[in-house]
């Protein structure tokens, strides 16, 4: 457990939270009858205003935001000052909404705020169409930490696995499709029906993927021209180790790194690898001096009864104990699960379907 010793100031908390259909009544999120009543939307701002107040975050991430400025109104009144959003959920009808956005919140100045965009030339290069696009626009915050300075924040939500397209509905048009009928002519069979699904099943594993290759890219990009820490933070909507997500992680290469003593340390061809290298703030916790726990890692979704771990937050080699340019370490990992695995009706009926996963990081001084 962390000190509470006068240097408790030091120390920082990160969240991830994703807030299931953020949407302020009467407006609705994919159908017109989805829409909170008066009574069920304040339940839901309480619940959610419960855990900011009694876990205080300094720097939390939101997915599945529909009404950004409730939010903004929210997390002030919990003491996080600064707030961005930059992209707006998309408007299917008057008050139907789909494709929610991320957020941000923090207790210290967001100093910039961007919108991460697909690189083309990379894109055409991995086999991708001239339309690609992440399916959620991932957000920079760069926030000025104590005692870290600017931190480049990432927020999160990668596509989910849920197909691509619906095999049903591919069957009922396709009478008025050829390009949907059997070789033979025929309507389509229960096989074809079964490899079409796998089909948008891929077909969400390789939007999934590509955008975490993409999105890789564009951190060290950033990272090259300014050296700041990283963090990032979401729902990964995939389990960490899958190959689909490898990219965010991987360190296996063949390239021999440069010596480049126009960095300075970093002219060490030792640190280079690890300079750009993402980790897991689990990982990094249990390998601390902090982690005493030898049970399971709390899943953050389940699937009726089948848990998964979603929601991350990846960590730059400033976070990691073990790298000689280390400024802080992970003093502990939480899981808020209560709501998930021992609920209560009358106080978690409008919370939400994941787990928010926090990290403390203690800072050297």
């Amino acid at each position: 457990m962390l000190s509470t010793s006068s240097d408790s100031h030091y120390q920082l908390k990160i969240a991830s939270f994703n807030l299931f259909n953020f949407i302020a009544p009467p407006d609705a999120c994919y159908e017109f009858d989805n829409i909170y009543t008066q009574e069920q939307w304040q339940k839901k701002l309480n619940w959610i205003a419960k855990y900011l107040n009694e876990h205080q975050p300094d720097v939390i991430a939101f997915q599945e935001v529909f009404s950004p400025d409730e939010l903004e109104t929210l997390t002030k009144a919990c003491g996080l000052d600064y707030f961005s959003v930059l992209d707006s959920p998309q408007v299917m009808d008057d008050f139907i909404y789909s494709k929610p956005v991320v957020a941000l919140a923090s207790r210290y100045p967001i100093k910039e705020a961007v919108s991460v965009s697909v690189d083309k030339e990379w894109a055409a290069q991995m086999g991708l169409v001239s339309e690609f696009e992440f399916s959620r626009k991932p957000l920079r915050a760069t926030v000025d930490l104590p005692k870290l300075g600017l931190c480049d924040c990432y927020v999160v939500h990668f596509k989910s696995k849920r197909t691509l397209f619906d095999a049903q509905d591919i069957k009922a048009n396709s009478a008025t499709s050829s390009f949907r009928k059997s070789s033979a002519g025929a309507e389509l069979n229960t096989g074809q029906l079964l490899a079409i699904e796998a089909l948008g099943r891929w077909g969400s594993s390789v939007q999934r993927g590509s955008e975490a290759a993409l999105l890789r890219y564009a951190m060290v990009e950033r990272r090259s021209q300014t050296q700041n820490p990283m963090i990032l933070m979401g729902d990964f909507n995939d389990i960490l180790s899958d190959g689909v997500l490898a990219a965010l992680t991987s360190v296996d290469t063949r390239i021999k790194p440069q010596a480049d003593m126009s960095q300075g340390a970093m002219g060490d061809i030792a640190h280079q690898l690890g300079f750009y290298r993402l980790q897991d703030s689990y990982d990094l916790y249990q390998a601390s001096q902090y982690s005493l726990s030898e049970q399971a890692r709390p899943a953050t979704h389940y699937y009726f009864a089948q848990g998964s771990v979603l929601d991350y937050i990846l960590l730059s080699s400033e976070f990691d104990a073990k790298n000689d340019l280390s400024l802080a370490e992970v003093g502990r990992y939480e899981t808020y699960d209560r709501h998930l695995i021992n609920p209560s009706f009358e106080h978690d009926s409008q919370s939400t379907d994941h787990a928010p996963v926090m990290i403390t990081i203690a800072i050297r001084e």
